[in-house]
């Protein structure tokens, strides 16, 4: 019997804990040709996503993929991540969760240019919070159009109700 990856359970575990602490689930993914995203908000080969139950409709996650419609820019877009490609889950509120390393067959038949760059460009994650921040000077020349501010903390904007 070929042996079952712990990664999945640890997804579904930190998710359970977000949402029973009151946190905001989010999920840094690995962005490849196996990944049904949004591209236009991908930076640097990499997205986050709020997996939360106000951020999304129809969120499962099982061994295989995290599959999920959230709305970007006010169109409900259909989301696919497979497990592989996960490279952490964390509270948004105070960045606890668990980071994971990503192995360069994470898409599925990676055509032989796509898999020498996602080895070159294989992130080493030392914490949640870190990663963000940090880009290596090859990235940045691999992906030139890549916005090169630094990401806002708080996520996306939430309305505020005042009566």
């Amino acid at each position: 019997m070929p042996d079952i990856s712990t990664k999945p359970y640890m997804l579904r575990a930190i998710y359970e804990w977000c949402t029973d602490s009151g946190f905001t689930p989010y999920l840094a993914v690995k962005v490849d040709a196996a990944t049904t995203v949004p591209m236009e908000y991908v930076k640097k080969g990499e997205i986050v996503l709020n997996i939360s139950f106000g951020a999304t409709s129809g969120l499962k996650m099982d061994n295989e993929a995290v599959r999920f419609h959230a709305r970007f820019g006010g169109v409900s877009r259909e989301i696919y991540v497979p497990v592989q490609n996960v490279l952490a889950i964390y509270a948004n509120e105070n960045g606890q969760g668990m980071a994971f390393e990503v192995s360069t067959t994470a898409a599925e038949n990676p055509a032989p240019e796509a898999a020498s760059e996602s080895a070159a460009s294989t992130p080493a994650l030392a914490s949640v919070p870190s990663a963000a921040a940090q880009a290596s000077t090859t990235e940045l020349a691999q992906h030139p159009d890549d916005d090169k501010d630094p990401p806002k903390k708080g996520g996306r904007p939430t309305l505020t109700r005042i009566k």
